[in-house]
């Protein structure tokens, strides 16, 4: 007689299977996702008829699934043109980012256009969500608010209010009765979300799911969460800083290559059409150990400022300190500028910061981070009038950058006149007449080429007059 085939227990994330439960798949290393199967074998689904029939693509009508705007200018950059009928949307990020209020502002606006909207609160009142209402000006006649956390009771709220806009808020604060476990786990975060995706699909209401992040940074519970949904939103920006980038992890009515920017303020937040002037300093005179750069966050333009200092140090080895740079993009230009650029660093400290609180994670910023180091080591200020674009090879050499017409036109708009880029970034297409480009194949070469041009900058201001002192 054969041997009955015993239950299996298979992993949610990665789809590990064992023989026995275990607390942490040890093939993802994910907490609480084994759960047990049905053993079973050979059995097969019967074919039944169809409700709806397939027809020719031709004939399917494309109307219904057209965006719509939501007053959000940058919001409906990133998400493709607007939000679709029956899309769902999940916007996650850190606390205290703006997720809230952001989802709040477009609920609001959305609701002045003449749509239906509920917003569902499982963190805060009804009472605390209309205070915040109020301050950012998130007040309509068509804004209904809930303050839920049971599953079931939402999907009520659902029915009896019909909106053409669901907000939730957060998805990890609902929970279902009919599924073990406190709200948040992976369990409840899987029915919850299915079930509200189900109830957008089936109604045509668009949905955003406000989602918590875990201390990674990777969006908390199942990431089948993430293929659930139609679109995955992350908020970006120092807890510090007033910026804050939204970007579209995924999206399946649009690109992923766009950036949305906004300000978030005490007024609640507000999107930046134009954001190149917040990471530019202000003063009167050039200073020695800046640079400035474009940057593509997306397909937008970014003009930013680099900052550098350098200083003997003093005892032990050399600090190396950054904000906004990552740490090892610093540590590698500093070898190579001493290794093949002639500006030996290795026992100085040296500092790197941007402006305005913007990370500049692309590589093409390595250039510009090199000549802001080159500049504080030589106690020369460059010109105010150059940027420097280019990506820093370990061989010293300069490897062209995408998008390099953009960028060069962006800082042509802005007022700049000169650029250093690497040898072959103009495949793509030609400046801008009012901007003059330097060609530079190597560090050293660029290194040389602006050193002189602080050098001849400081000789102009007058013979004997002393150069511009780090502050």
């Amino acid at each position: 007689m054969a041997k009955a085939s015993r239950a299996a227990y298979r992993c949610t994330e990665c789809g590990w299977q064992g023989i026995k439960w275990v607390g942490r798949c040890p093939e993802c290393q994910a907490w609480g996702t084994v759960s047990e199967v049905g053993s079973r074998t050979g059995v097969r689904t019967s074919a039944v008829s169809p409700s709806r029939p397939a027809v020719p693509i031709e004939a399917v009508d494309a109307e219904a699934a057209q965006a719509r705007r939501t007053g959000v200018a940058e919001f409906d950059r990133v998400l493709g043109g607007g939000i679709v009928p029956g899309a769902v949307v999940l916007m996650a990020g850190e606390p205290g980012i703006g997720k809230s209020t952001l989802a709040l502002d477009v609920a609001a606006r959305a609701a002045r256009e003449g749509s239906s909207v509920l917003y569902v609160s499982g963190e805060e009142s009804a009472a605390q969500v209309k205070l915040r209402a109020e301050r950012i000006g998130a007040v309509a006649d068509t804004l209904f608010l809930a303050a839920e956390t049971d599953l079931a009771t939402i999907l009520g709220q659902v029915e009896q209010t019909d909106p053409d806009l669901l907000v939730v808020d957060s998805v990890q604060t609902v929970a279902s009765a009919d599924v073990e476990g406190a709200p948040g786990n992976v369990s409840q975060v899987r029915e919850v979300a299915a079930a509200l995706i189900q109830a957008a699909k089936t109604r045509g209401t668009s949905a955003i799911l406000i989602g918590h992040v875990t201390k990674d940074g990777g969006i908390a519970g199942p990431r089948l969460l993430e293929h659930l949904v139609d679109v995955v939103v992350g908020f970006e920006g120092e807890q510090h800083s007033r910026l804050r980038l939204v970007r579209a992890v995924k999206n399946r009515f649009g690109p992923t290559d766009e950036v949305g920017c906004f300000d978030l303020g005490d007024s609640g937040i507000t999107g930046l059409a134009d954001p190149s002037g917040l990471f530019l300093s202000s003063r009167d005179r050039p200073v020695p150990g800046t640079c400035v750069t474009v940057t593509l966050e997306g397909r937008r333009p970014l003009v930013a400022e680099v900052q550098a200092l350098v200083s003997e140090a003093v005892g032990g080895s050399a600090r190396r300190t950054t904000s906004g740079i990552d740490p090892s993009r610093l540590a590698m230009v500093l070898a190579v500028l001493g290794q093949r650029g002639g500006v030996p660093l290795a026992r100085d400290d040296c500092y790197a910061a941007t402006v305005g609180g913007v990370r500049l994670s692309e590589p093409a910023a390595d250039l510009a981070l090199a000549l802001a180091l080159a500049s504080a080591k030589a106690d020369l200020a460059l010109p105010v009038s150059t940027i420097a674009v280019g990506e820093v090879g370990l061989s010293g050499d300069l490897r062209p950058v995408t998008g390099a017409p953009r960028r060069l036109a962006e800082a042509a708009r802005i007022g700049f006149t000169e650029a250093v880029i690497p040898v072959g970034s103009l495949s793509e297409g030609r400046p801008p007449e009012t901007m003059r480009v330097h060609e530079v194949a190597t560090l050293s070469d660029a290194v040389a080429l602006v050193l002189a041009a602080a050098g001849a900058t400081a000789r102009q201001a007058g013979a004997g007059a002393p150069l511009v002192k780090n502050p």
